[in-house]
């Protein structure tokens, strides 16, 4: 299936409850694996507004990630510190490395990136800097404080 991007949608939506939301405000996505139906794994192109983070710092337990720049300048931040990546750079996150990473623009200028990743069900993602914690379930995730309780209903 050949995928044209302007005919997928786009969505700045967040599964981060209030006081996370804040940190992906000015992140696109399109989805396009699932528009052109994969099952088993993810392809998301996804735009950076300057000041704007892919996600909370993470990692999963049972998911592979891998992001390759296309356009614009950003950093990843991992547990070894911080690194810039440039149009053709890529990195990969292991399934089950405890390395909290996340990507953020600090440039001026709007960054895209493809992100990939697989759909491995009863994934946990960890957020070491937040209390926060997601299980996925069933093709969705349930996001709670890590002592296992939920935000009730604060991100009206």
């Amino acid at each position: 299936m050949i995928i044209h991007p302007e005919d997928v949608p786009e969505y700045t939506t967040t599964v981060y409850p209030e006081p996370f939301k804040n940190v992906v405000a000015g992140r696109i996505k399109q989805r396009l694996g699932s528009f052109a139906g994969l099952k088993n794994f993810g392809v998301n192109l996804t735009k950076l507004a300057p000041g704007s983070a892919s996600a909370l710092r993470h990692w999963h337990s049972s998911q592979d990630e891998f992001i390759y720049v296309l356009t614009g300048e950003i950093t990843l931040i991992t547990d070894e510190g911080e690194q810039i990546l440039t149009p053709g750079m890529a990195a990969a996150f292991p399934a089950g490395e405890a390395n909290g990473h996340h990507l953020v623009n600090r440039s001026g200028a709007v960054a895209t990136y493809l992100e990939i990743g697989d759909k491995t069900p009863g994934d946990i993602a960890t957020y070491p800097d937040d209390d926060l914690m997601a299980i996925e379930n069933s093709g969705s995730w349930v996001l709670t404080r890590k002592n296992g309780q939920p935000y009730a209903n604060e991100s009206k």
